[in-house]
């Protein structure tokens, strides 16, 4: 697996949306936001008004034709998704993976941007990085913990233990230890890519699985799915993050997550570590995907290796 340059000062950075549409009032300040990392912002079509396609940030050609190009222009150092919503997977079939794989950059984002996290490390073969995004979090201030991994993602230096927010302790599902590359993020979008040319790959990887606003019964679900297409089987250790408003539908008669957790992940047998302060939460750490590392469920750490 190829882990692209860090980003220096002073580089171009494409601006793009490949998924929902970008709120007007936040463009601006998510441009000076990345700005003051240090970089250059270069706002590409997706991210503008007039694009927008309904519930898009713009039509599936516009979106697929932005990354192209943010890849292609060998100016841009580096491609942040502006921000997430619905969509990404839309544009799997329109992009040039073989022309994307021989000009690898940094790319970052995450949610809906899992689809292409897991494309661009299978297809292409390049590291890409969870992290928070300039329209979704980092326009406006946020905590120093995420904002410091952030800029370990950007400019390098998201190797070795990886910290945790003060006060925060990950949880041990099932002991053991385990060590593969990081593949995952979005349950939703995993579960999605199920069937398709794209479909999630955990053969010896540490499985990151995070998701928001989905009732309980639909993790449950989603969750199956993953276990029937032998996802826990393949992979080689679980690593379950921020379950934001993941809520029963009817409170009284429910299983809870963590009994969720116990049926449809566990019995695969392998390491699982929850409480990862990582997907649609704030602190968020960020997240090297396809980088290799190592986990502990007796230590409750996670370490990138390379």
């Amino acid at each position: 697996m190829y882990t692209p340059a860090p980003l220096r000062p002073g580089d171009r950075v494409a601006l793009v949306a490949a998924s929902s549409a970008v709120p007007e009032d936040r463009l601006s300040p998510a441009v000076e936001a990345v700005r003051a990392l240090g970089l250059e912002p270069v706002v590409f079509p997706s991210c503008l008004p007039e694009s927008r396609h309904g519930y898009f940030a713009a039509s599936d050609a516009q979106r697929a034709k932005d990354i192209q190009d943010a890849f292609a222009d060998p100016s841009i150092a580096g491609v942040l998704c502006a921000r997430g919503g619905y969509g990404a997977h839309r544009l799997l079939p329109l992009l040039d993976f073989d022309a994307i794989a021989k000009a690898p950059k940094y790319f970052s984002g995450y949610s809906d941007v899992t689809a292409l996290h897991t494309a661009f490390n299978q297809r292409c073969g390049f590291v890409t990085y969870h992290t928070i995004m300039p329209t979704t979090e980092y326009y406006q201030p946020v905590d120093s913990f995420s904002m410091d991994c952030l800029r370990r993602a950007l400019f390098g230096g998201l190797t070795g233990p990886l910290p945790l927010p003060e006060g925060h302790a990950l949880e041990t599902l099932r002991s053991g230890t385990a060590e593969g590359p990081l593949c995952g993020g979005n349950l939703s979008l995993l579960a999605a890519s199920l069937g398709t040319p794209w479909e999630i790959d955990a053969r010896g990887k540490l499985l990151f699985l995070e998701d928001i606003g989905e009732r309980t019964y639909r993790v449950d679900g989603m969750l199956t799915q993953l276990r029937n297409a032998g996802k826990f089987d393949d992979c080689a250790g679980v690593l379950l993050g921020a379950w934001t408003d993941c809520v029963p539908e009817y409170p009284d008669r429910t299983l809870e997550l963590p009994e969720i957790f116990a049926e449809l992940i566990l019995p695969a047998g392998k390491p699982v570590l929850a409480g990862l302060p990582c997907g649609h939460v704030l602190p968020t750490m960020a997240l090297p995907l396809g980088a290799r590392a190592r986990m502990d469920a007796d230590a409750r750490t996670l370490e990138v290796l390379s």
